[in-house]
This record gives C-alpha cells, sequence and structure tokens, in this order.
C-alpha cells in the first residue's frame, strides 16, 4: 500500500506522518507541484493526500490509484467528474479544522480592526504611527458582523463572537432552523442586506458554481466604505484585482486574506503591498495540535478503503 502527499513535503514532516501508518504501508512526496512531478508521483501508488495542490483528470486517471483524501474541507481541487469516470473515491475531514478556521478568521478581524500589522510595520520601519492609525482604529465589541456561508467554521466563528457582544447575520443557502439560530445567535439575512448592514463581513462559504466570484467589485461596492472583509474560505470566493482597487480607492477600510485564487501567491497579485491588507498564507486550517487526530483520520479513512469498509460517516465525497 503506498502512499503519496502530493503536496511537497520535507522529510522531516513525511518521518512525523509515518507513525499513523498500517503495517505495510509506504509514504512517499511530490518533487514538486509541476503535473509532470505529480503524475511521476502516483505511479504505482493507491492512495494520495492532497492539501492544495490539483487533482486533475490526468492524475485520477494514473493505473492502480483508488483514492484521494483531502487535507480539510473544501474540494474544489480535486476533479470529482474524473475520480467517477476512474472509480477513485474523493474523501475529506469535514469539520476538523473549523476551529483553526474560525479562530484565524477571528485573528484577522481583530488585526485588520486595530491596526495591529500597520502598527508593527511603523515601528519596524522606525515610525511611530499612534496617532495617524487612530482614526481608522475600530473595537470589534457590539459591532455587526456578517458572516458569508454557516457550516462548521461559520457556526465556531459565531460562537467566538458571542463574546464580543456582536450583532450576527448570516448567509446561506437553505437557513438553519430557528432554535438553531437563536442558539447561536444568529439573524438571517438576504446576502445584499448583510452586505449593506454589517461593520465586518467574513467569507466562510465553500467554493462552488454559485460562490465562484462571489465577492465582486459590485458586492464590494455594497458594503460599507467604513467596513472590513475577511476571506478564510477559498480564494476563488473573491475577486482580488476588485478588493484591491476597491482598498486603494478607499472604498473599504481594510481587508485580511488567507487564500488566494492561485497558490502559492503570485508575486503579482495585486493585494501585495497594500497598507491596509494583511495576507496570510492559507494558514487557517493549519494547527500543530490537531495534526495527531487528523492524520489518524486521513489514514483511517484510506485503510476503510483499502479494506473494503465504510469510511467515517460524513467523510466519503464520492
Amino acid at each position: 500500500m503506498r502512499l503519496v502527499m502530493l503536496d511537497p513535503a520535507q522529510p522531516e514532516r513525511l518521518d512525523r506522518i509515518r507513525p499513523f501508518l498500517p503495517a505495510g504501508w509506504t509514504l512517499d512526496t511530490a518533487a514538486s507541484r509541476t503535473p509532470e512531478d505529480q503524475i511521476a508521483a502516483l505511479n504505482g501508488a493507491g492512495f494520495a493526500i492532497t492539501g492544495d495542490v490539483p487533482v486533475t483528470a490526468a492524475m485520477m486517471a494514473v493505473p492502480g490509484l483508488r483514492a484521494v483524501h483531502k487535507w480539510g474541507v473544501g474540494y474544489d481541487n480535486i476533479d470529482l467528474e474524473a475520480a467517477r469516470a476512474h472509480g477513485v473515491r474523493v474523501l475529506r475531514t469535514t469539520g476538523s479544522n473549523a476551529v483553526a478556521v474560525a479562530e484565524t478568521t477571528l485573528a484577522l478581524i481583530l488585526a485588520v480592526n486595530r491596526n495591529i500589522q500597520r502598527g508593527h510595520s511603523g515601528i519596524a520601519g522606525g515610525m511611530w504611527r499612534k496617532s495617524e492609525l487612530s482614526p481608522t482604529s475600530h473595537r470589534l465589541s457590539g459591532k455587526t458582523v456578517g458572516i458569508i456561508g454557516l457550516g462548521h467554521i461559520g457556526a465556531a466563528l459565531a460562537r467566538l463572537l458571542a463574546g464580543f457582544g456582536c450583532n450576527l447575520l448570516y448567509t446561506k443557502r437553505t437557513p438553519l432552523r430557528a432554535e438553531e439560530e437563536r442558539a447561536l445567535s444568529l439573524t438571517f439575512a438576504p446576502l445584499n442586506d448583510l452586505l449593506a448592514r454589517a461593520d465586518v463581513v467574513t467569507l466562510n462559504c465553500e467554493l462552488n458554481a454559485t460562490t465562484r466570484d462571489l465577492m465582486d467589485a459590485a458586492r464590494l461596492a455594497q458594503m460599507k466604505p467604513d467596513a472590513i472583509l475577511v476571506n478564510a474560505a477559498r480564494g476563488g470566493v473573491l475577486v482580488e484585482q476588485a478588493l484591491a482597487d476597491a482598498i486603494r480607492a478607499g472604498r473599504l477600510r481594510g481587508a485580511g486574506v488567507d487564500v488566494f485564487a492561485v497558490e502559492p501567491i503570485a508575486p503579482d497579485n495585486p493585494l501585495i503591498g497594500l497598507d491596509r491588507v494583511i495576507l496570510t498564507p492559507h494558514i487557517g486550517a493549519v494547527s500543530a495540535d490537531s495534526f495527531a487526530p487528523s492524520m489518524q483520520r486521513i489514514i483511517g479513512n484510506l485503510a476503510a478503503v483499502a479494506a473494503g469498509r465504510p469510511p467515517r460517516n460524513g467523510d466519503l465525497v464520492i
């Protein structure tokens, strides 16, 4: 049983994973993210794990591949049609990173609202920007926060925000039941209404045909000019050039972005270098203290597929 990490991994990381493997399994990694190296890594492998690396139709067609496991939740980087055509199982760790992503979202909200990065970079550059940053430093307590997407992550974020006394709006295709809304102190709002009312808008939805480019120039223009936007969902949900334009024009106060349309982020990404934008390298789901349980879950699911048993309930995509 040969398992491949499609995201190129250092030997130290592979050594951390190997103790979780069943007896007789081996672990390798792709040499790079290029299509040629990805195909080469899959040759002779029955199982693969991907984080951010796209799993293409050509990769699904490699003989002997039985299952691909997403490290995380969003599987928009996996060609499901090709997986079905070749009989490859696709799995994910539903809800496993919800708290980590919610905490990252909250951290970005606070960092942008309180001008943490701008203050830090000022001091690092020999400047004391206290009076300059004062007019754009805002409290989170008591503000209206609009959560776009209310799955495991959105719900975890709502629980974290409860201590700030925020007015919590949310939108999703199927609203929660009334008792679920009460438990999380949430109020449903149509997207246009949420954008117009929220002081903070946070993206926590999955990327699909209905959410791709959801936050474009027109929707960003519906937000308050002193509002901030945080994206810890998927890069494709946000039109990055439109956000950069809005920030430069002063139509938004600031933004925090953890996910990008192209990852690793392209050197010419329009968000790089903007003073009022905080960028992080898709670390929302990363948590050292969740490594072991996530690894046990992923390997357990793949071992179940190998043995012809059902994986953990809710983790099987196809």
